[in-house]
């Protein structure tokens, strides 16, 4: 669905309603106390457009730190008529030329009028966009997806642009030989309230409108709650995951002379978890989201930073990271740390109370990547013994009689042509491969028959066979006789000992 797709299009509603305030403060004093004297300036408060633009800012700034070249972002504005902002080259995946684009558009005025301003325009524009081929998509499916910043008036008018635009993809499918067809679009849209209004517009969860389109509808408030919002979608879209570093010290920015632990909160791949994940030891380790995210975030605890990168050969993955709130002071100062060439280990905390490094933080050509440590045994380390068992526990395994099975188990190119009705070689190679494991003890502990060879031979090898003539017969007759003999004296059968672990032998 939306995460599979490496084309996203923003549509920026931009009609005379989203002139209107977003009624979320912002204080524009910045004194903390007042002066003698002084009167105190009165905060200003941001529009509904301001809102909804720093918010699909902040969409794509994620995207271009994180995939800069596997995500691609395009930006329209709709109003009398669309303003496509940008296109699928990588000389235009870059926030400096959106923000110069939209520095250029004027704000929408509450004097407008409402009849001739849609954001149709902006979704026909987007179908049209998803139709033009980026430069690396050739022989891949063209899925994509719509995000619509608007605020509509009634679920009526939700239900005439999702139809609006399965009209657009159907008649662009079956019209246009230039452009590539549409596979599948993801069409969100996000209905914008000011804050603390009451929303006409309830969400929806993802429906099935054709098989070429699916639709979701989103209940946002403006201001900070926009920006969340689409962190949110960027995190479900993109497979994302948040990582909060804790006690990171920090001189104070009042006073130099002291210091205070502060935390970052990070956004990355969630593979980089992966191991974390699989393992389940989530308890203690998954936090809130100290950004307000509503979302649950991996905290890893500050280490001592180091210059040397020895550490680097224990990694087994590198992804690329961004902090949520990139203005904020901790986050500046982060930053600026990793990418004076320095790197930060990071330690996940336990409740046994030991310590286990299992991230590390440094930047490589100017971007900052967080690794994944090697918790486990270290690749680098010399290989296992072949008798080593899960956990390092050493087991009796049958490693002689495994390297004669492998043997008669080899394939060899066949030289001559088969014969009508012959089977092909793969098929005897299965089933001969079946015949031989269908009694085959791995651990020698487990079995009696493969302890007594001496008293059996050559019972165990002629019954796999796949034809047995006299002499055959003969031979496994001898073998069994021998063993009931050794019964009728009472002799004693070989039986293994119980426990099944030896000690541990040498390298194999």
């Amino acid at each position: 669905m939306a995460g599979d797709c490496n084309k996203t299009v923003l549509v920026l509603d931009r009609s005379p309603i989203f002139a209107s305030s977003s009624k979320q403060t912002v204080e524009f004093d910045i004194f903390t106390k007042a002066k003698a004297g002084m009167i105190p300036l009165a905060p200003i408060v941001k529009s509904l457009w301001t809102c909804s633009v720093e918010a699909a800012i902040e969409f794509c700034r994620i995207i271009y730190d994180l995939f800069p070249t596997e995500k691609l972002v395009r930006m329209v504005v709709s109003d009398r008529s669309a303003a496509v902002l940008n296109n699928w080259t990588p000389g235009q995946q870059n926030i400096n030329l959106l923000l110069n684009c939209l520095g250029a558009i004027p704000p929408p005025s509450i004097e407008d009028p409402a009849d001739d301003c849609t954001v149709i325009h902006g979704l026909a524009s987007a179908v049209q966009a998803l139709c033009d081929a980026s430069a690396d998509q050739e022989g891949e499916p063209n899925n994509g997806t719509i995000v619509c910043l608007t605020s509509a008036k009634s679920e009526a008018q939700i239900r005439i642009l999702e139809t609006y635009v399965q009209d657009a993809i159907t008649r662009h499918n079956k019209t246009n030989d230039s452009l590539l067809p549409i596979d599948h679009c993801h069409l969100v849209i996000i209905h914008t309230v000011p804050v603390g209004d009451v929303s006409p517009i309830q969400e929806r969860t993802v429906r099935e409108v054709s098989p070429v389109l699916s639709s979701e509808v989103l209940v946002s408030q403006s201001g900070r709650y926009m920006a969340v919002k689409l962190i949110q979608l960027a995190v479900k879209f993109f497979d994302l995951c948040l990582t909060t570093v804790t006690g990171i010290p920090m001189k104070e920015e009042q006073n130099a002379s002291s210091s205070a632990n502060y935390d970052v909160e990070l956004l990355h791949r969630k593979a980089a978890h992966q191991d974390f994940f699989k393992s389940g030891h989530a308890d203690g380790v998954l936090i809130p989201s100290k950004e307000d995210l509503c979302l649950e975030s991996v905290s890893l605890k500050w280490c001592n930073p180091k210059s040397n990168f020895v550490e680097l050969h224990q990694c087994t993955g590198a992804y690329r990271i961004t902090p949520v709130d990139v203005n904020s002071r901790p986050s500046m100062c982060l930053t600026n740390f990793l990418l004076s060439g320095r790197a930060v280990m990071l330690e996940q905390p336990r409740k046994s109370g030991t310590k286990l490094i299992s991230h590390m933080l440094t930047s490589h050509g100017g971007e900052i990547y967080i690794h994944t440590m090697a918790t486990n045994r270290s690749i680098l380390e010399e290989t296992p013994s072949i008798s080593e068992g899960l956990g390092g526990r050493i087991t009796d395994y049958r490693i002689t009689d495994f390297g004669e099975l492998m043997k008669d188990c080899r394939l060899a190119p066949r030289l001559s042509q088969l014969n009508e009705g012959e089977p092909l070689p793969i098929d005897r190679a299965k089933g001969q491969i079946e015949r031989l494991t269908r009694v085959w003890p791995i651990v020698i502990s487990d079995t009696i028959i493969f302890n007594m060879l001496s008293h059996l031979d050559p019972l165990p090898s002629l019954i796999s066979k796949e034809t047995l003539d006299e002499d055959d017969v003969l031979e496994c007759k001898k073998a069994i006789y021998h063993v009931v003999g050794m019964e009728s004296r009472h002799e004693p059968l070989p039986v293994p000992a119980s426990g099944g672990t030896r000690g541990k032998g040498t390298k194999r």
